[in-house]
């Protein structure tokens, strides 16, 4: 069976039949209008908090401790409504995980990606 949740980088063509389209970052990607980007939800809150993100710093040598972490933190008042809606949607539709990072499989879409294929 196809997974349902994909994730890649904002900044890619888009396909009709690639399903829904969420943002997953807390900032704006630079360079990126907001009619151009083809979004169905800017889900800002399901991103890592700040602090998390600057600690981070998308160092591949740490992303086991944020992943570890961010997982923990979905759990989380402050992230648990955006995290809510992001399981319905992918409960409903095909969805694709969208991220302004260079580095998709070492970010937060990634481990969001993993997240809701587990939760399926």
């Amino acid at each position: 069976m196809a997974k349902r949740i994909r994730y890649r980088r904002v900044y890619e063509e888009t396909s009709p039949r690639e399903g829904k389209r969420v943002l997953v970052d807390r900032v704006w990607p630079r360079g990126v209008r907001k009619e151009d980007a083809h979004l169905d939800e800017w889900l800002r809150d399901v991103a890592p908090s700040t602090e998390l993100r600057k600690w981070y710093g998308h160092d591949p040598d740490r992303f086991s401790e944020f992943r570890r972490r961010y997982l923990g933190e979905l759990r989380d008042a402050g992230h648990e409504q955006a995290a809510g809606r992001l399981r319905d949607l992918a409960s409903r539709d095909p969805l694709v995980l969208l991220t302004a990072t260079k580095d998709v499989d070492h970010s937060q879409a990634a481990v969001l990606a993993d997240w809701l294929n587990r939760k399926r």
